[in-house]
């Protein structure tokens, strides 16, 4: 009777537990004017240092799982060689026991005789042992190439891992250089780890144009648009680069096809002081008008 008086009571106390749970969960409705609202991205760079740091650890935990694996099957090969040689131990020992057997009955015979089977027993005894020596030290030799090669590519992702976090973290520290000197600075250190790299290149042109060396941001974008020649980026730069080399039919040229790779640049164009010497040319007029009506 006590029993059924506290599963009585708890199913009270649940059931408007789970009603006033009902109650305060957001509708759909709800979450969709909640997502529309947002001005900005919810993630930070601290939450993408923090999923680099688990696939670290998760590619960390995958490798100790992979060499657990090589690692069993390493005990079990080992397990079969011992229990081959077992199994021929007691092979070569009955086969002496035979010998002994035949061996009395041949001491009648000779002493000759019983030398000449002694010989060949230990001959045949030796050449299976060999044989099986020689099998298992293959396999061994297997097993030893395959771990040495998991073990390269287990040291060649964690050192792509450093790179990308020593990557990421040159990137946040350029972002926080107010200092176009500083700046390249920390570019070059990027593209010391991952030459090429097209947006290092790309950003790089943009502080040597705060630098006033419009000649040198172009030529960066000419490497960039090498490696990735449809890059938005490198076209505006170029754009940029020049408008401050008074090329202006060039730096239209590279506006249009910026514009074609991500319509974005078509207003950060109107407001950006670098092609502020472009603002009455006919042609950009043209192609702001050319890009509206699209």
């Amino acid at each position: 009777m006590p029993r059924f008086i506290t599963i009585s009571l708890f199913l009270v106390l649940l059931i408007p537990a789970q009603l006033f749970a009902a109650e305060q969960a957001p509708t759909e409705q709800q979450m969709r004017e909640s997502v529309d609202a947002l001005n900005e991205p919810l993630y930070t760079p601290f939450i993408e240092r923090y999923v680099l740091d688990e696939l670290k650890q998760l590619r960390t935990d995958m490798a100790a799982q992979r060499a657990e694996m090589i690692q069993m099957t390493v005990d079990k090969e080992l397990s079969a060689a011992d229990r081959a040689v077992g199994y021929a131990t007691d092979t070569v020992t009955y086969f002496f026991y035979l010998i002994a057997a035949a061996s009395s009955v041949l001491v009648l015979v000779g002493w000759s005789s019983i030398r000449e089977i002694k010989e060949r027993v230990h001959t045949l005894a030796d050449q299976e042992i060999n044989s099986l020596i020689n099998e298992y030290e293959k396999r061994l030799h297997a097993i030893e190439q395959q771990l040495s090669k998991e073990t390269q590519q287990i040291e060649e992702n964690r050192e792509k891992i450093e790179h990308t976090q020593e990557v990421q973290s040159l990137w946040l520290r350029a972002g926080q250089e107010t200092s176009p000197s500083n700046k390249i600075a920390v570019y070059d250190q990027i593209m010391a780890i991952r030459p090429y790299d097209v947006e290092a290149l790309t950003y790089k042109a943009d502080a040597v144009l705060e630098l006033d060396e419009p000649q040198w941001a172009a030529n960066l974008c000419h490497q960039a648009l090498e490696s990735d020649p449809e890059n938005g980026h490198a076209f505006y730069q170029l754009a940029c680069a020049n408008t401050a080399l008074n090329q202006f039919d060039e730096a239209i040229r590279y506006l249009k096809q910026a514009i074609q790779c991500s319509d974005t640049y078509r207003e950060q164009c109107k407001d950006d002081p670098a092609l502020e010497p472009l603002q009455n040319h006919p042609e950009l007029e043209n192609l702001l008008k050319v890009t509206v009506e699209s």
